[in-house]
């Protein structure tokens, strides 16, 4: 049976200047009301070996992408679904990107953490002009990829572009 559902409010403030948008939380994410609080889920691992962090409670856990300027969100607003697969997923409105960019100005570039994410947010945004990229999926279910190779990647695109943070603003409020 299809269960309808909405997503987390994003976690961002007005320092954050990269979003990581996955699709839609996890049932044990709702369950726990956390982003990506699925223990088996690579996304807190990778993000406190990048930052050689300790961040295992999920206030911690919110502080320390606040502090590293990165905003968290999800891409599907509302959907129907049996479970947690994003194949599962019936997208019934997508999340107002282009509101949270406009509303956070400093935000230049959106990572998405798999490609169903990627896939809903250009449905509704193609005309934003962000820089963009889809990184691989932290989920369990993503097994083609090792995690060491996740790390890299994400460890090489999020510090490449927090090096580059003085990167100019988003232009959508403009």
């Amino acid at each position: 049976m299809l269960k309808k559902e909405s997503s987390f409010l994003p976690i961002v403030n007005n320092n954050s200047r990269i979003l990581i948008l996955g699709s839609f939380p996890s049932v044990l994410s709702i369950k726990y009301d956390f982003y990506y609080a699925n223990k088996r889920n690579q996304f807190w691992p990778i993000i406190n070996e990048i930052f050689t962090a300790d961040a295992q409670k999920n206030e911690e856990r919110k502080q320390l992408v606040l502090q590293k300027q990165i905003a968290l969100w999800d891409s599907v607003h509302i959907c129907e679904r049996e479970n947690s697969a994003d194949s599962q997923l019936q997208v019934m409105k997508s999340n107002d990107i282009k509101g949270l960019l406009t509303k956070y100005p400093k935000i230049n570039t959106i990572f998405f953490n798999g490609k169903k994410s990627q896939q809903v947010y250009l449905k509704s945004n193609s005309d934003i002009d962000i820089y963009t990229k889809a990184l691989p999926s932290t989920s369990s279910a993503y097994a083609a990829m090792k995690y060491n190779e996740k790390l890299a990647i994400y460890a090489e695109n999020i510090l490449e572009r927090l090096r580059n943070c003085n990167l100019k603003p988003n232009n959508i409020a403009r």
